[in-house]
C-alpha cells in the first residue's frame, strides 16, 4: 500500500488558472487571450465575468458563447451595482470602479473556495481587480497581474504622485483645461519621454483634490508590487524603456511581456479554443466581405472602441468630414456611442455618402485591420486598437478620449512615428485633411512604412523563439506551475 500511496503523491495535478479581467470589453479580450494561451499548455482554466456581463454574451451570441471547452469554464460574480434599465451598454466606469473594489472580495473569495476539482493552483487578476490579492494570499497561491494597457500609460498613473508633488496637479481652476495649461511641458518624468500635462492619462485633469479615479488608479497600480509578477500586452522593442522603469522604480517584483498577446494566442491551424469569443457586442461579418468589393489601401475604417462617447455635435463633424474626405469607409456606430442619445447621422449624408460608406455596430477588427483594402484607422487610441493597428500595419488618425488614450496617442504620434492626432474639438474640414494626408500625403508615406515596421516586429516577437513566446514560457515554467 505505502508503495501506491507515494506514487500517488508523486502524480503532478493538473494547474488550474482562475482568470479574472475587469469588467470591460477592452479588458476582457487580452485576459480572454492569456486563458487561451494557459489552456493550450494544458492548464484547466476557469474564466470569471461578472453576472451582468455573462447575461450580456448570452444575449448576443447564445448560450454556447459561455458553455466553454474541456477544462476551460466560465463563472460569474456579482458587481454589486444595482441593476440598470438598459443592460445593453457599457456600464459607467467610475461606478464599476467603485463597486467591484468594495464588494467583490467575498464573492470572490468563495468561488475560489468552491473550485475544487481540479483544485485552484493559481490566480490571474486584472491589475484593477486588485481586491483579489487577498483572496490568493490566504491560500498561498501564486498571484498574477494583468496590465491591459499601455506600460506608458501605467508609468503615467504612477507619475501621479510626481504631478502632485511638483504643483501641477490638481488643477487650480477649470479655466486651466482650455488656457493652454496642458500643454505644459513635464520634464524628467522616469520611464517616458516628451510629455505634456495633457499626454498623463486623464483623470489627473480635476480641480478636485479627492478626485475619485486619482485615488483609485493610485490605490491599484500600488498593489502591483505586491504581486508575484505583472503581466504586459506589448514587446520590449516598442516599450522597453519604460517596461525596464517599472522594474528599476520596483513597480513590480517581475515582469513578463507577452504582447502582441492577439498574435501570441493565435493558433494556425485553429482548433475549437480559438472559436472562444467574448464580444459584448455582435460583430457584423459583413464588414469583411464589404471590404473585400474596394480596392487596396482605398478604405477609412473608423471605431472609436467599446466606451468612449461624443456629442450629437463632434458625431456630425466626423461624418461630414469622412463625406468631404471623398473615400469609402467603413465605420463603427456604438448604440450608446452618442452622450445620454441614440446615435442619428444627417439624412443629407447618409444621401451623400450611399454606395461608398458602410455602417455597423460592431465588427472583428483584427480582421478587419488585416484586410488590404483598409489603409487608415480613426481610432480612439486604446491599448486593444493601438496594438492592433501595429500588428495590421495601419496608420492612425488618433482621436483620445479618456484614461490612457491620451498617452497612447501622444507615442504614436511622437515616438512610435504612426499617427497624427486630432483636436478634441472636432471640425470636419481637419478630419477630411488629416485623412487626405495620410493616404496620399508625404507623411502619411512615411507613417504607412513604419506601421509596416512595426507589424513585422510584433510577428517576430510573437513566434516561437521570439521574446514574447520565450517570455510566456518562462512565466509558465518559474511563476504559474505548482511547484511540485
Amino acid at each position: 500500500m505505502g508503495s501506491l500511496g507515494s506514487a500517488a503523491q508523486q502524480q503532478p495535478q493538473q494547474p488550474h488558472a482562475v482568470c479574472l479581467p475587469y469588467p470591460a470589453q477592452g479588458h476582457i479580450t487580452p485576459m480572454l487571450n492569456v486563458a487561451k494561451l494557459l489552456h493550450a499548455r494544458g492548464f484547466h482554466v476557469t474564466f470569471v465575468n461578472t453576472e451582468y456581463n455573462q447575461a450580456r454574451l448570452v444575449r448576443t451570441r447564445g448560450a454556447a458563447a459561455v458553455a466553454g471547452l474541456p477544462g476551460f469554464r466560465f463563472a460569474t460574480i456579482p458587481d454589486g451595482l444595482p441593476p440598470s434599465e438598459d443592460d445593453d451598454v457599457t456600464q459607467d466606469i467610475p461606478s464599476l470602479c467603485k463597486s467591484t473594489t468594495e464588494t467583490c472580495l467575498g464573492p470572490f473569495r468563495r468561488l475560489l473556495a468552491d473550485l475544487s476539482d481540479p483544485p485552484v493552483t493559481c490566480v490571474v487578476s486584472d491589475v484593477v481587480m486588485g481586491f483579489s490579492i487577498d483572496a490568493t494570499k490566504e491560500l498561498g497561491l501564486p498571484y498574477v497581474q494583468l496590465w491591459t494597457a499601455s506600460t506608458i500609460s501605467f508609468l503615467g498613473y504612477r507619475h501621479y504622485h510626481l504631478l502632485k508633488s511638483r504643483g501641477l496637479a490638481p488643477l487650480k481652476s477649470v479655466e486651466q483645461l482650455t488656457n493652454g495649461f496642458l500643454d505644459t511641458a513635464v520634464e524628467d518624468v522616469p520611464g517616458l519621454r516628451n510629455m505634456r500635462f495633457r499626454d498623463f492619462p486623464s483623470f489627473i485633469r480635476s480641480t478636485d483634490p479627492d478626485e475619485y479615479m486619482v485615488g483609485y488608479v493610485l490605490q491599484e497600480t500600488g498593489r502591483t508590487a505586491g504581486a508575484s509578477a505583472v503581466i504586459l500586452n506589448t514587446f520590449d522593442e516598442l516599450e522597453g524603456e519604460a517596461v525596464a522603469a517599472m522594474r528599476s522604480l520596483g513597480l513590480a517584483r517581475k515582469v513578463y511581456t507577452l504582447g502582441p498577446l492577439p498574435l501570441l494566442a493565435r493558433e494556425d491551424p485553429p482548433t475549437p479554443r480559438s472559436a472562444i469569443s467574448l464580444s459584448l457586442w455582435k460583430e457584423e461579418e459583413e464588414c469583411l466581405r464589404w471590404l473585400d468589393g474596394r480596392d487596396p489601401g482605398s478604405v477609412v475604417y473608423v471605431n472609436f472602441g467599446s466606451i468612449t462617447v461624443m456629442t450629437s455635435e463632434q458625431l456630425v463633424e466626423f461624418a461630414w468630414g469622412l463625406a468631404n474626405s471623398g473615400r469609402p469607409f467603413l465605420w463603427i456606430i456604438r448604440r450608446d456611442l452618442v452622450r445620454g442619445d441614440t446615435a442619428v447621422l444627417p439624412p443629407e449624408f447618409l444621401s451623400e455618402t450611399a454606395g461608398r460608406g458602410l455602417m455597423a455596430t460592431w465588427c472583428p477588427q483584427q480582421a478587419v485591420l488585416d484586410h488590404p483594402a483598409v489603409a487608415a484607422f480613426l481610432t480612439h487610441s486604446g491599448w486593444n486598437s493601438t496594438l492592433e493597428a501595429m500588428c495590421g500595419g495601419v496608420p492612425v488618425i488618433s482621436w483620445p478620449f479618456f484614461a490612457d488614450q491620451q498617452t497612447n496617442c501622444r507615442y504614436q504620434c511622437n515616438e512610435w512615428g504612426v499617427g497624427m492626432e486630432i483636436d478634441s474639438n472636432v471640425r470636419r474640414d481637419a478630419v477630411a485633411s488629416l485623412i487626405a494626408e495620410l493616404m496620399e500625403g508625404e507623411q502619411g508615406k512615411e507613417m504607412r512604412r513604419r506601421a509596416l515596421e512595426w507589424r513585422d516586429k510584433a510577428i517576430e516577437v510573437a513566434k516561437p523563439g521570439g521574446t514574447s513566446h520565450r517570455n510566456f514560457d518562462d512565466l509558465v515554467r518559474n511563476v504559474l506551475l505548482p511547484k511540485n
